[in-house]
């Protein structure tokens, strides 16, 4: 089996041609074959290497996916051979307490693809059934692809977590990313305000036609302060952080009393820095959200299946190219999904 990934951590220059022996599904398992797959930061630290996360080398990343069942292992009914499918990146153990509750990135085994194991950057993938869901005909393998890990992310984050509510403010920071671009138009769906955050003019010029009310550029700008002033001198009622150290006490500024901060990330440091006054004298709630459960999942994707949602797709590369889809994202060039096709349709 082919793959593109690496056999060391570093940079971009790393990722190289690799022959694997082709994974054989076991049982409850299923074998997709990769027409697309799509990236994510996620990668870039993998490849990078994440401090007390070891996984055996040669790794290949890429956590979402799409392509055609093309075996299936024991026990496996409810799918055949050739059948079009993308899947939920997550992985869980399926019995402890959080995973009975359905609460699913709580699992204490808690791994997703392409990060903990091996993922779709190959001509060939080994998931669990019960994570897939089948891809509509009339929906590209590119465009399934660049869906899963964001749209769960964005979905639970906003609504399961933060509680965002139609009549709310929601600041979005790092507005062309993946999940900022899924945030935006989930948070439109129920009706919500949105100031979205990118820098450069065609960036903001994207976010708006994605349905932002507002958008700011953070070179231009002091984001907080124009946050103020949009709002009435009221702040937003919620923002969703993944840009970390470098935006952390801005977001934090930029919320009104009893609003509620909620991040995925941490692209530029895990350190921000918070005014702790400002913390209880606003009583302002400051939450974390990782992933989603499976039916949060299966709910962003039937969103985008109905035609609710878009898939934002910035570059397409061959998968040979995988290094210089690797420098896009370390340039933040990319407006939405960066996006790898595998194998011909």
């Amino acid at each position: 089996m082919h793959a593109v990934g690496f056999h060391e951590h570093g940079g971009p220059e790393t990722l190289t041609s690799i022959d694997l022996p082709t994974p054989d599904p076991g049982p409850g398992q299923v074998r997709i074959a990769v027409h697309a797959c799509a990236l994510n930061h996620l990668d870039l630290w993998v490849r990078r290497g994440i401090p007390g996360l070891e996984i055996p080398l040669p790794h290949v990343g890429g956590s979402d996916f799409a392509g055609t069942v093309d075996a299936v292992g024991a026990g496996v009914e409810a799918w055949r051979e050739g059948d079009r499918v993308t899947a939920n990146p997550g992985l869980w153990c399926g019995t402890c307490e959080t995973c009975i509750k359905g609460e699913h990135s709580l699992c204490s085994k808690y791994r997703i693809i392409g990060e903990h194991v091996r993922g779709g950057c190959a001509e060939c993938v080994v998931v669990p059934a019960a994570n897939l869901v089948k891809v509509p005909d009339d929906i590209p393998f590119e465009a399934a692809a660049a869906v899963p890990l964001t749209f769960q992310t964005a979905l639970r984050a906003l609504f399961s977590r933060a509680r965002l509510r139609s009549d709310e403010w929601l600041l979005v920071l790092g507005a062309s990313g993946g999940v900022a671009v899924a945030a935006v138009q989930l948070a439109k769906l129920v009706g919500a305000k949105v100031i979205a955050v990118t820098s450069g003019d065609e960036n903001v010029s994207k976010t708006r036609d994605l349905g932002a009310d507002e958008v700011l550029d953070r070179t231009q700008v002091d984001f907080a302060r124009e946050v103020y002033g949009l709002t009435g001198k009221q702040g937003v009622d919620v923002v969703l952080e993944n840009v970390g150290a470098e935006t952390w006490s801005s977001s934090i500024r930029s919320l009104r009393r009893g609003g509620r901060l909620v991040t995925y990330g941490a692209t530029t440091g895990p350190r921000g820095e918070t005014d702790i006054t400002q913390l209880f004298w606003k009583q302002i709630s400051l939450i974390g959200s990782t992933m989603a459960s499976h039916s949060e999942f299966l709910s962003a994707m039937k969103l985008f299946f109905e035609g609710k949602l878009k898939a934002v797709i910035s570059h397409e590369f061959p998968l040979e190219n995988l290094r210089e889809a690797h420098e896009v994202l370390e340039r933040s060039d990319q407006f939405g999904k960066v996006v790898l096709k595998v194998r011909s349709d």
